[in-house]
C-alpha cells in the first residue's frame, strides 16, 4: 500500500472551515479527518454529525471520522447519511466492538478500530477480522498539537505483523509530522493523519508534498 495523508480538521480555522477544506483539497491531501470529540470520553468536545454534513457538501476528499465518544454507536446513522467513508471507534469506549464494526460497515461505510498509546495491541487480537483498519494514537486523544509518542513506531510495527496477510490500513493519529513519517511508514502505516504539520504550514501544498516525501523514504528539509 501507499502512504495517504489525511490533514486533521481539529488544527483548521473553525471561523473559516470551507476556505480550509478547500485548501488542503487543493494540496493534494487524499482524506479529511474528522475528530469528533464529546467532552466524556476525552476533554474536549468538537463537532457532530450536522456540521459533518456542511463539511460534505462543500469537499471532495473523502471523509475520515474518528469518534472519540462515549457512545460511538449513536453517531454512526448521522454519520452515514452525512455521506462519510470511514468510521473508527475506539476499543476502549465499545462494550460490544464487534456489533459497533458491523453496524459501520452495513451502513457502506470502512470500520475502524482505533487504540490509545497505553493500550495493548491483544485488546485488538478478536477485532481484526472485523475491521476494515486500525487507528493507532501516538498521542494521548483529545487535544491537537501534542508532541510524537516515539514508542509508537514499535507499536505500528507488532501491528503490521499481526495483521500479515491482510490488506489492512493502519493509520497514525497524533504528532505526525516530516520527523517521523518514514519511520512510520517503515513500520507499517499507510495512512498518516498530520493537523499542525499541515494546517498550521503557510504552504499547504508543500506540507503535505513533504509529508509523502518523507513517508517515502526522503529526509526532512
Amino acid at each position: 500500500m501507499s502512504v495517504r495523508i489525511a490533514p486533521s480538521l481539529l488544527s483548521a480555522d473553525f471561523a473559516h472551515l470551507a476556505r480550509e477544506v478547500a485548501d488542503v483539497q487543493r494540496a493534494g491531501a487524499d482524506l479529511l479527518h474528522l475528530d469528533i470529540m464529546d467532552g466524556c470520553f476525552v476533554p474536549n468536545l468538537t463537532f457532530g454529525p450536522p456540521v459533518v454534513q456542511r463539511l460534505a457538501a462543500c469537499c471532495e476528499l473523502p471523509l475520515d471520522a474518528h469518534l472519540m465518544v462515549c457512545d460511538p454507536d449513536a453517531l454512526v446513522p448521522g454519520l452515514a447519511a452525512a455521506g462519510v467513508q470511514r468510521v473508527a471507534v475506539h476499543v476502549e469506549a465499545c462494550r460490544h466492538l464487534h456489533r459497533s464494526l458491523e453496524g459501520i460497515r452495513k451502513r457502506g461505510m470502512a470500520a475502524g478500530v482505533a487504540i490509545n498509546p497505553a493500550t495493548a495491541l491483544h485488546a485488538l487480537d478478536d477485532a481484526l477480522p472485523f475491521a476494515d483498519f486500525v487507528l493507532v494514537m501516538s498521542v494521548n486523544p483529545g487535544f491537537g498539537g501534542q508532541s510524537f509518542i516515539p514508542e509508537s513506531v514499535g507499536k505500528v510495527r507488532r501491528l503490521r505483523e499481526l495483521c500479515a496477510g491482510r490488506e489492512i490500513d493502519i493509520t497514525v493519529d497524533g504528532g505526525v509530522g516530516p520527523d517521523n513519517a518514514a519511520l512510520l511508514a517503515a513500520a507499517g502505516a499507510t495512512t498518516l493523519v498530520a493537523g499542525s504539520a499541515v494546517f498550521g504550514a503557510d504552504d499547504r501544498a508543500l506540507a503535505v508534498t513533504e509529508l509523502r516525501r518523507c513517508a517515502t523514504g526522503g529526509r526532512p528539509r
